[in-house]
């Protein structure tokens, strides 16, 4: 089994009649899925989603997949696949058109449909779109791809499998095997027995579900559940909280609430696009005089109206956030209101949304969640569904994607455990390199690719460094300090002047302080030392030193020595 490795050389030039698969996101983390496949010059890119930032990550609102591997290449890619609507394969394709604004993107229909509320946002025009079917076939440039249903958390989602010369590659996308869905879209396993007949030489499976034992629950063992809180609940209002695209569950609250007579209102710009879009698509049924604007919620009592709402993750600007911290301009939380988080809590999201909870509760809400009840099950194949998955393709060479590293060490064990010979199996993160020569999958080498952040209008201006100073400004605060030096006498005629932030209410603390960068200025000029930036780090150490010995802490230090 190959794991990926820190001291990997670039990879050379792609062998004749060989393919290459280059990971872009996705592999080491849930989000900002990007794959790369290379053959005979061409590129096709399959998903361009995005990452959302955790708390160590402050003031970035997305996370980008490094494009910097394919820049000078744009003009070689013949396509787009995305394999579903959700943001994590999506949310990326926006920046990227910025560099290329005619590549063309292939989807489902409710896909693109999603996507176009994107591109119009982003001011693209004119984008070549094509709308696929599963069972489908289409050539792009070298590779022919051909489509197979499979079953996710939103509607309209394929996986793609994907043929050149040098062999066929099937791509799950994400997917689990429900084996009764809402919409009877169940994933093709006849599709995936035929192509594993014809013979798949790289399985690229969704591992986000690997950890997990068994089968994941079905869709609709949750609308029982939904049916006892409406009940439970018929004298107060209630509020659903979901991924905006999450169409199933969007159903099952609708179908709730016509049973208990109630109107449904949503909650959230994102919410109200999408389910406008699935709704206009058929892939959403919405009874007549069902839905109102949220503007029309005073005419209703509480009983009469459940809230659907977007925020289940925490986010800090969502409606379910303003609405816990009682800053919505429409909707108060009342003491005896039922609010359900439909969803799953994704990895590094578990402060921000039990936050939420936190906030609700103090409002008098009664919180349900995933933890105390089943109102979510999720979109991903769990280990029994994956093992079902691998002996009915009975792949020649796998390469789990989607998921942390965790996630996808566990699925390659699943993979050698239905007979895949380790060697066979290659575990790799974003950025190294796989080709596919004569059959076999191996490590070719590593490209660099880092997070990208979106910063609000500003792309990849944002570094590490940028975040590291951000949080110690966070956690720790700063002090600036502002000395004037006589340029003439070389002594000290202004200052030191001391200012902080986050670090001290007093400014008194100081007063001890001041003397010290005095002395050790008039030490240092003393010793012949006039340049202005040795001087402010002269300042810096004294400060640094001061703060450590008496406060047992680390701020920002900003000295500034100006002359007069």
């Amino acid at each position: 089994m190959s794991h990926p490795h820190p001291h990997l050389d670039a990879p050379g030039p792609l062998a004749p009649g060989a393919l290459r698969v280059i990971p872009l996101g996705g592999l080491g983390e849930v989000g900002r899925n990007m794959t790369v496949f290379e053959y005979d010059g061409k590129l096709l890119i399959v998903d361009c989603g995005v990452l959302f930032p955790d708390e160590n990550q402050p003031g970035v609102d997305l996370i980008l997949p490094d494009f910097q591997p394919i820049r000078d290449r744009l003009d070689d890619v013949v396509a787009v696949v995305l394999t579903h609507g959700h943001e994590d394969h999506i949310g990326g394709l926006p920046y990227l058109l910025r560099e290329r604004g005619d590549i063309p993107v292939i989807g489902s229909q409710l896909t693109l449909a999603l996507l176009e509320g994107k591109l119009k946002e982003h001011r693209h025009r004119n984008v070549p779109q094509q709308t696929v079917v599963e069972g489908e076939k289409l050539q792009v440039g070298p590779f022919v791809c051909e489509f197979v249903a499979v079953n996710h958390s939103i509607p309209d989602a394929l996986a793609v499998a994907i043929r050149t010369p040098a062999g066929l590659v099937l791509h799950t996308g994400d997917f689990k095997m429900d084996q009764l869905p809402l919409d009877g879209r169940i994933t093709d396993l006849n599709a995936f027995a035929r192509l594993g007949e014809e013979g798949v030489d790289l399985f690229c499976v969704d591992s986000t579900n690997s950890e997990v034992p068994g089968f994941t629950t079905h869709e609709r063992d949750i609308a029982p559940v939904l049916d006892g809180v409406f009940t439970k609940a018929k004298n107060q209002r209630i509020i659903v909280a979901c991924f905006a695209s999450h169409v199933h569950r969007v159903q099952q609250v609708m179908d709730a609430a016509v049973k208990h007579r109630r109107k449904v209102a949503y909650v959230g710009r994102s919410m109200v696009r999408n389910m406008a879009v699935a709704r206009d698509l058929g892939f959403l049924n919405v009874p007549g005089d069902t839905l109102i604007d949220m503007r029309e919620l005073e005419n209703y009592p509480p009983e009469q109206v459940v809230l659907v709402s977007t925020g289940s993750q925490g986010e800090p600007m969502s409606a379910l956030s303003r609405i816990a911290a009682n800053d919505h301009h429409v909707v108060q939380i009342q003491p005896g209101d039922t609010v359900v988080l439909a969803s799953s809590l994704i990895p590094g999201n578990e402060n921000s949304v039990y936050r939420v909870i936190n906030g609700l509760t103090r409002h008098g809400a009664n919180v349900i969640h995933k933890g105390n009840a089943l109102v979510h099950v999720s979109g991903h194949a769990s280990a029994g569904e994956l093992l079902y998955c691998y002996n009915i393709v009975k792949p020649r060479n796998v390469m789990p994607v989607h998921g942390e590293i965790r996630h996808l060490h566990a699925n390659a064990e699943l993979a050698i455990q239905t007979g895949v010979p380790r060697e066979n199996v290659v575990v790799v993160e974003d950025g190294v390199v796989v080709d596919l020569i004569e059959k076999k999958a191996v490590v070719a080498g590593k490209v660099d690719c880092g997070y990208v952040f979106v910063d609000g209008s500003t792309v990849g201006d944002i570094t590490e460094t940028s975040l590291k100073d951000r949080r110690i400004l966070g956690d720790e605060g700063f002090i600036s300090v502002i000395a004037v030096m006589d340029s003439v006498t070389g002594k000290l005629t202004a200052g030191p002047e001391i200012q902080a932030r986050g670090f001290a209410e007093d400014d008194t603390v100081f007063d001890t302080l001041k003397p010290k960068i005095e002395a050790e200025i008039e030490k240092a000029i003393g010793g012949g030392v006039d340049d202005m930036y040795q001087l402010q780090q002269v300042i810096r150490r004294v400060v640094g030193k001061w703060v450590s010995d008496t406060h047992r802490r680390r701020p920002m230090i900003i000295p500034v020595v100006v002359e007069s």
